[in-house]
């Protein structure tokens, strides 16, 4: 049960309200934006919550028990604060929000309604919907180690131990022309091997996605010509000349780690752990070193 500010209370037992609702999003990064359904700004505890024309939000459905509640939140790309690059850049990807009941004449008088993560986001035409999902969402992902045979570590980072920074791991390089939205043909990398940078990473040091990451589904050479295949688009256009690095990729597995890498002193994985056909499989009478003997013995 929550408990209501004194004086949100007393103004809700007059019976004549002057309530708003107030969201505030708070990115990866650290940024915080607000966003109000009132028709003028709001500020308290810090941000600004600006009165998005357009922006609103589904009714909030709560249970008993550990099941995810459910919200949604659907608005106009009419803020500069809220567009539609940064959603395409994934920069409000499992971004905190907070949900405010506020007494627009007085905003000390609020009280926080809901508070969660934003899920899958979907776009069309200028506008876009919002999935805000409750806490309990994360007590439905997995948590702590998998025995499995790859490896659980992220390239170059501090349980992986591989220094990315390295010459033989990094690459530069730029576009020289491109066949679709996520096949370049590149320059700059003709000196590595092909699938040197498969599952590896590239950022944009330069063009409309500066600073902008994306993972390389495939590195190959063909006819002389060294390509890059991309995941997914990136948010703006590529265009010929645009400047990028590439790091080398990892496909988790002991041999890569070993022969690639010479890291497999930090494999995070669990090679030799027996697999399903271990664990299914059982005597055969046609093999030779089962002649009976243990059970005559």
């Amino acid at each position: 049960m929550k408990q209501l500010p004194a004086g949100l209370q007393q103004h809700l037992d007059t019976g004549t309200t002057t309530l708003c609702w107030c969201w505030r999003l708070t990115r990866t990064d650290g940024v915080r934006i607000g966003f109000t359904d009132h028709d003028r700004d709001l500020s308290f505890d810090g941000t600004v919550f600006e009165a998005a024309s357009g922006f609103s939000a589904s009714e909030i459905e709560s249970s008993v028990g550990l099941n995810v509640d459910n919200l949604e939140a659907a608005g106009a790309l009419q803020s500069e604060k809220l567009n539609e690059a940064d959603l395409a850049a994934g920069l409000f990807d499992d971004a905190e929000i907070e949900i405010f009941r506020v007494n627009w004449q007085d905003p000390a008088q609020r009280v926080l309604m809901r508070a969660g993560s934003v899920g899958e986001i979907t776009r069309m035409e200028g506008a876009f919907v919002a999935e805000i999902r409750g806490l309990a969402h994360y007590l439905q992902q997995p948590f702590g180690r998998l025995y499995q045979y790859g490896c659980d570590a992220d390239l170059g980072d501090a349980r992986c131990g591989v220094d990315l920074n390295q010459a033989a791991f990094q690459g530069t390089g730029s576009v020289v022309t491109t066949s679709s939205e996520t096949a370049l043909i590149v320059s700059g990398l003709d000196s590595f091997e092909a699938g040197w940078f498969t599952r590896g990473l590239l950022r944009w040091t330069s063009g409309g996605n500066l600073g902008q990451k994306m993972e390389i589904k495939l590195h190959a050479i063909s006819e002389g010509k060294v390509l890059l295949e991309l995941w997914q688009p990136m948010a703006e256009p590529i265009a010929v000349g645009d400047g990028f690095t590439v790091s080398a990729g990892c496909d988790k597995q002991f041999s890569t780690c070993r022969l690639k890498f010479a890291n497999s002193v930090n494999f995070r994985g669990f090679p030799h752990i027996p697999g399903n056909d271990f664990l299914v499989s059982y005597p055969n009478s046609d093999d030779p070193a089962n002649d009976g003997s243990a059970l005559q013995s």
